[in-house]
């Protein structure tokens, strides 16, 4: 199972707080925890794995953390921690840092040195996003990344913004991947913060060729599935919106065997079928949805999609689907 998910709301509340202690301390690090809501921790959870590398969202109300050294001699996974701050706000001190971050900041923890945070929610919603990831993974020296231990980096703009916009991507599509994505799904995200950490060091030399090549092409996923319902997103759009050549641009998606046009192609189409297989759109028109994703032209979507799908929009949409726990998809067994 991909995606795990966990709320303080199975067991009564004076057991709450002792339950998200005991649950963070298996799924993320052991910390001392103390929070002003202990008394009913209202708090939910929930985990990607992607292997070595996880993607969780956290809801809390109010968290003070500290990481000890005699926490670290204990038990230390030397692992990092990325946060991306959605509905919070607060306070990390590590490595002689001191910072204050709002809803929209990255930070960079690192379990090998004693840290302590405070948290509080801004909202009833995802208060945070983590990454963890073992240091090993990351493809920048140990030495350089303490140098942004505890330091806010900004998610609304530049390559953090393209990090955040991932995390967030991520976290909400969670339920539709398979096993099989685990690869892609880590290697994007790895290569992404890697970009963005060598950035805010301008250091990016540090990054090998390949590691630079799949941070572009990573953001020029993440630009493509933001603007699919834009009719006017060509492949010279996403080339100048890159400040690449559309011959660069080619030669990237080449390595996968396909162009620009067809990448784009294939994106709305999907889309457009996952909207047919979606029960709780049965009522909107498929002209409606073809136009949603940027088909213009109702005849030609219908054209596309039997030549992709084997058949009509409308006859796929009228297939029997079960209701399944990571996506709908239409049921081998009815389909015989």
């Amino acid at each position: 199972m991909l995606v795990t998910e966990f709320s303080t709301e199975v067991v009564a509340a004076p057991e709450r707080f002792a339950l998200f202690e005991e649950t963070t301390a298996e799924s993320h690090l052991r910390n001392l925890l103390r929070s002003n809501d202990k008394d009913d921790f209202r708090a939910r959870m929930q985990v990607l794995d992607l292997g070595e590398l996880q993607v969780s969202a956290l809801s809390f109300p109010h968290l003070e953390i500290a990481r000890t050294a005699k926490i670290i001699r204990q038990s230390d996974p030397e692992v990092y921690m990325i946060s991306y701050m959605l509905g919070a706000e607060g306070a990390f001190s590590q490595a002689g840092n001191d910072t204050t971050f709002h809803a929209g900041d990255l930070t960079v923890l690192d379990s090998s040195h004693p840290f302590d945070a405070h948290r509080h929610a801004l909202q009833d919603s995802w208060s945070q996003l983590i990454v963890q990831l073992p240091h090993k993974l990351l493809p920048l020296p140990e030495k350089t990344v303490q140098r942004l231990l505890a330091v806010p980096i900004s998610g609304r703009s530049g390559m953090g913004g393209v990090f955040a916009r991932w995390l967030t991507d991520l976290n909400v599509r969670a339920g539709e991947f398979s096993p099989a994505d685990i690869p892609t799904l880590a290697s994007v995200t790895l290569d992404l913060l890697a970009s963005t950490l060598g950035r805010c060091l301008e250091a990016e030399e540090t990054l090998s060729p390949e590691a630079r090549r799949s941070a572009l092409r990573a953001q020029i996923s993440a630009f493509v599935e933001q603007h699919l319902a834009d009719p006017a997103m060509t492949p010279q759009a996403i080339a100048d919106a890159h400040h690449i050549s559309l011959r660069h641009l080619q030669q990237l998606l080449a390595e996968d065997d396909t162009s620009p046009a067809a990448w784009i192609r294939h994106r709305r189409l999907e889309r457009c079928r996952l909207d047919l297989a979606d029960s709780r759109l049965n009522a909107r028109p498929i002209q409606a949805i073809a136009s949603r994703w940027g088909f213009t032209d109702p005849t030609h979507f219908s054209r596309l999609f039997r030549a992709t799908y084997g058949m009509p929009p409308r006859d796929y949409r009228n297939l029997p689907y079960l209701a399944c726990a990571n996506h709908q998809q239409p049921c081998a067994e009815s389909q015989g």
